[in-house]
């Protein structure tokens, strides 16, 4: 534990260095090593209250409430900088997926869509299309390794105990076409303006690349 105390207060002494001395893009990154800091601390903690292996709801309400509170003092001493999304990122509800960590950037440019399976609905094609016309010139749509979703769609059994989550997930390259159908997506993609990419993640490293057929759900 001292050496990993040591450690962090070396990151740090060479993060402020960089952040007297370096540019943007040193100082952004060594802001990327701080946070991987955070998380290698914060991940060997398997207990959700750091106590009780298994919890009842109400407990692990409580302890939600007390890290929100937590978290939003510290918000408020030291408020983030608000900016203009330039990116729509639309990710399957899976929680082994970090945004933050798909993106490698903790800044405020990306509008987030968490859907079961990445599966677009009517609402949610306007909705990226009223960010489009909002500014923003990249949407990235992905599905992912060991999706449940995806599972259930090619399980008989499960496929009868959720028929509308497999409809959807039957349906999602129809539904991502239709998007890009969309007079003004299609408009802005064939200008220049906006670019649509569909990309597959590899669940455990969060590694985006071009979507294959059949690929995201192994």
């Amino acid at each position: 534990m001292k050496r990993l105390g040591i450690a962090v207060l070396a990151v740090a002494a060479v993060a402020a260095g960089a952040w007297v001395l370096g540019g943007d893009k040193l100082q952004f990154a060594m802001g990327g090593a701080l946070i991987n800091v955070g998380y290698r601390l914060q991940d060997p903690v398997a207990n959700f209250d750091f106590v009780h292996e298994h919890m009842e709801p109400k407990l692990i309400w409580e302890e939600f409430l007390q890290q929100n509170h937590m978290a939003a003092e510290v918000r408020q001493k030291w408020p983030r900088t608000s900016r203009h999304p330039v990116i729509a990122l639309v990710t399957c509800m899976d929680g082994r997926l970090d945004t933050n960590e798909i993106a490698g950037d903790t800044r405020r440019y990306y509008y987030v869509l968490r859907l079961a399976g990445s599966v677009l609905s009517e609402k949610e094609e306007e909705m990226l299309e009223l960010a489009v016309n909002n500014g923003v010139e990249v949407v990235v749509f992905t599905t992912h390794t060991d999706c449940a979703a995806e599972k259930a769609a090619k399980n008989p059994a499960q496929r009868a105990l959720y028929p509308n989550l497999v409809k959807a997930v039957d349906e999602r390259e129809h539904r991502f076409q239709e998007f890009l159908e969309r007079p003004t997506i299609r408009a802005k993609t064939g200008e220049g303006h906006l670019l649509v990419k569909w990309m597959d993640l590899d669940t455990s490293t969060e590694r985006v690349a071009p979507h294959e057929q059949g690929a995201a759900g192994r």
